[in-house]
């Protein structure tokens, strides 16, 4: 199945890894290794600087809630973002799904209140009754030793303020801890990727130097794009990275890269129809020529990376960074 990949692709695309299986397993054990390292080192102080601006934030929830002697949906009408601290403040704390049902609110109001919002289409009188749901359950299941002044009924001070605020705050980052793991290893992968491209004589295209992939000018690139697809509903791809080379192929079409890491097996195996997808989109539009390279860093296997082999994707490996130059982008 590879080597029929391998042969169709080689008409106007270089196989990289896809087409070379003997050397997977070295690839993912090296892979592995290279994530592990960067985790232990890194991760910790990732984690503790999402965890200093998260204290900041459930403090100034806290001060909007005077430390939830004040909750009232008139609160939550002004200051909807604060849902979040209100929902680690409970024992035990409370998942959104939790309390959608403990409340018996829609299920998408949770969600569009902790990102700051009103429900746009829900009718003022529902909304008041849904808000005052919410404010009845926090207060009923509040966690009392992490608000020992609701009960004893004095004025909590700066220490009892700061402490129960990095509770909460760590019970945020620890359902979020994924996430912000992934985002610091996204970050790190650009900037990896800008600096190599950067050493190879290519700038960064400024925002409005190209609308179309062919316009776009030589030895450039640029870095999280929208490109669009369909030929009935039009929709935005996000891309990672798209680099056009010194010298463009005769289509112009660049080349588009996906960044990748994991921090363990599974989570790659459920996601590894997305990039399918994705490829398959950008090919219906621009022609089977669209080299979409995936860009990988943790914990992909042979499962993985065999079913990426058989939708057509190639990939480069971090640790073998140098091997973006067989994409023809030296100068």
């Amino acid at each position: 199945m590879y080597n029929q990949w391998t042969q169709e692709q080689n008409s106007f695309n270089v196989a990289i890894n896809a087409d070379k299986p003997m050397r997977w397993k070295a690839d993912i054990a090296a892979s592995v290794d290279q994530y592990n390292c960067w985790f232990i080192t890194f991760a910790p102080s990732a984690f503790r600087e999402t965890r200093g601006r998260t204290v900041e934030k459930v403090r100034q929830d806290l001060d909007t809630t005077l430390h939830l002697r004040n909750l009232t949906p008139a609160v939550l009408m002004t200051h909807p973002a604060v849902l979040s601290t209100l929902r680690m403040s409970t024992a035990p704390p409370l998942a959104r799904d939790r309390l959608i049902g403990l409340a018996q609110v829609p299920s998408s109001l949770v969600d569009v209140l902790e990102r700051g919002k009103l429900p746009s289409r829900m009718p003022e009188a529902l909304l008041a009754q849904a808000l005052s749901r919410l404010c009845e359950i926090i207060i009923r299941l509040v966690d009392e030793d992490l608000f020992p002044w609701l009960v004893a009924q004095y004025e909590p001070t700066e220490a009892d303020q700061q402490r129960t605020a990095t509770v909460i705050a760590d019970r945020l980052c620890g359902s979020l801890a994924d996430p912000i793991i992934r985002n610091a290893q996204e970050s790190r992968q650009l900037a990896l990727i800008t600096q190599f491209l950067g050493s190879h004589g290519y700038s960064q295209a400024r925002s409005d130097s190209y609308t179309l992939l062919s316009d776009m000018p030589g030895g450039t690139f640029s870095i999280r794009r929208n490109i669009p697809v369909g030929s009935i509903k039009r929709v935005n791809i996000p891309v990672d990275v798209i680099i056009q080379p010194h010298r463009p192929t005769p289509n112009r079409l660049p080349i588009l890269i996906e960044t990748k890491s994991a921090g363990d097996f599974t989570n790659t195996n459920k996601r590894r129809k997305e990039e399918a997808t994705k490829i398959r989109q950008l090919r219906d539009e621009y022609g089977e020529a669209t080299q979409l390279i995936l860009f990988l860093c943790g914990y992909f296997n042979t499962g993985y990376l065999g079913y990426e082999a058989a939708e057509g994707l190639d990939w480069v490996w971090e640790h073998r960074i140098e091997e973006l130059l067989l994409l023809e982008l030296a100068q």
